[in-house]
């Protein structure tokens, strides 16, 4: 095996490097609070909080588009749809409570 150009042997060995491997070490696993994890037993199951269901990103977003598009129809047609036209101002509230209520949706998002 030949040197690179410029590198002696006695550069190696001053740098710390050697030509054996190094050592392995084997290294206990502990937890938070010092106590030994067995390796061969199975990992403990984790409590996930609420915000981790799969259905309340959709649903955030679902339910802040149906505000939005609340508000949009009633403002652009409001008069000529029926339901609408009963309910009046109270279009404005439906809207916005539908778009608060995704906001409250989002925080359960993780």
């Amino acid at each position: 095996m030949s040197e690179p150009k410029g590198r002696k042997p006695a550069d190696r060995k001053r740098r710390g490097e050697s030509d054996e491997p190094a050592p392995s070490e084997t290294t206990k696993r502990v937890d938070a609070f010092g106590a030994e994890i067995d390796e061969e037993a199975p990992p403990e199951r984790r409590i996930t909080g609420p915000g981790s269901a799969r259905w309340v990103a959709p649903t955030f977003i679902v339910v802040g588009l149906l505000g939005v598009a609340w508000l949009v129809v009633y403002y652009i047609a409001g008069r000529d749809v029926p339901v609408m036209n009963k309910l009046g101002d109270w279009n404005i509230l439906i809207g916005m409570g539908l778009m608060a209520a995704s906001l409250g949706l989002s925080m359960m998002w993780k």
